[in-house]
C-alpha cells in the first residue's frame, strides 16, 4: 500500500525535527568572537525549508536497511551543502535576494562578509560530518561519500549549473541547454542523495542505475515545478521572491513549453521516476510519495 499524504507529511516533519536537533548541537554558539558566524549559520540552517534532500537520503538508506542514526548524519551533510548554496546564491553578486525560507536572507540579517563565511563554513561542515567515523565504520564508504558529494557540488555539478544560470541572464538558452543547466544546478545534489543511500548500503555502482534514473527524473520535475511556482505562485507561500526569472529575461522550461505542457512534462517525469523503483517493494513507498509531492507543492 502506497504511503498517503499524511504519512509523507509525518516523514517530512520527523526528518525536519531530527535535522534541526542535530544542527542545534553541531552549531552551538561559542562564547568567543566566532559567535556571529555561528548565529548566521543557525539563521540559515535551522528552521524552515522542505528538508527534501535529507528526506531523500533517509528514504534511500531505508531501501537497504541502513541504521537511521547513520543515515541522518549523511542527511545533515547534504542539508549543510544545500544551505551553503542558498546563502551564496542569495548574495548581491549572485541572485541578490532579500527573502529565503520566509525570513531575511543571511546577508540581510547580518552582512555580506558574514554570509560568505557562513556559507563557507557550512560547505566545510558537510565534509567534516561525512568523514567522521560516526557516519560509517568503513573508511572506504566515508571516502566514497565525500568523493560523490564533491562531484555533485563542484564544477561538474551544482557550481557549474549556477555558472550556467548566471550566463542565462545574458544568453537565451535552448531547451536542451536549460535541461543540462538544471541537471547540474539541482539534479546533481538529488543524485547524491540517492547514491548516498546505496553507498551506505554497500551497493556496487552497477546496482545503482535505477536510483540515478529516479534522481534524474525527479530533479527535472522539481525544477519544472519551481518554474511554475515562479510564474503562478505567491511569495508568501513560496517563502521567497517569485517572478524573478521573467524579470531577468531568463529562459525556463515554462517559457519554452508553456504552463500546460510544462506541467504535463513534470507529471511524465514523475511517472518515469516511480517506474525506476519497480524492482523495490513497499520499502520504496516513501520515495514514490516524494516523487508525487515534487509537483504538488507550492514552495
Amino acid at each position: 500500500m502506497a504511503r498517503g499524504g499524511n504519512e509523507l507529511r509525518q516523514a517530512m516533519e520527523r526528518v525536519a525535527g531530527d535535522i534541526d536537533s542535530a544542527l542545534d548541537l553541531v552549531l552551538a554558539v561559542p562564547d568567543d568572537p566566532r559567535r556571529r558566524l555561528y548565529e548566521a549559520m543557525r539563521h540559515a540552517a535551522i528552521g524552515g525549508g522542505k528538508r527534501l534532500r535529507p528526506l531523500l537520503v533517509c528514504a534511500a538508506c531505508a531501501l537497504y536497511a541502513v541504521d537511521r542514526a547513520a543515515a541522518l548524519r549523511v542527511a545533515v551533510a547534504i542539508e549543510c551543502m544545500h544551505v551553503y548554496s542558498l546563502v551564496h546564491d542569495d548574495l548581491p553578486a549572485m541572485d541578490d535576494d532579500d527573502l529565503r525560507r520566509g525570513k531575511p536572507t543571511v546577508h540581510k540579517a547580518f552582512d555580506e562578509a558574514t554570509a560568505i563565511l557562513a556559507g563557507d563554513a557550512l560547505h566545510a561542515l558537510a565534509f567534516e560530518v561525512l568523514a567522521d567515523p560516526a557516519t560509517h565504520a568503513d573508511p572506504f564508504v566515508r571516502a566514497e561519500l565525500c568523493l560523490e558529494l564533491a562531484r555533485a557540488a563542484g564544477p561538474s555539478g551544482m557550481a557549474g549549473g549556477q555558472m550556467m544560470d548566471l550566463a542565462a541572464e545574458e544568453t537565451v538558452f535552448d531547451l536542451a541547454t536549460i535541461t543540462r543547466l538544471q541537471q547540474l544546478k539541482t539534479g546533481a545534489l538529488f543524485g547524491f542523495c540517492l547514491e548516498a543511500g546505496a553507498i551506505m548500503g554497500r551497493i556496487p555502482p552497477e546496482g545503482r542505475t535505477h536510483l540515478r534514473g529516479y534522481a534524474r527524473n525527479i530533479g527535472l520535475a522539481f525544477q519544472i515545478a519551481d518554474d511554475l511556482i515562479d510564474v503562478e505562485g505567491s511569495a508568501e507561500a513560496a517563502g521567497k521572491a517569485v517572478g524573478k526569472d521573467a524579470a531577468a529575461g531568463k529562459a525556463t522550461f515554462v517559457s519554452h513549453l508553456g504552463v500546460d505542457r510544462a506541467r504535463a512534462q513534470a507529471q511524465l517525469l514523475v511517472d518515469q521516476a516511480i517506474e525506476h523503483l519497480s524492482q523495490h517493494g513497499s520499502e520504496a513507498d516513501l520515495l514514490r510519495a516524494i516523487a508525487r509531492y515534487i509537483i504538488d507543492r507550492d514552495r
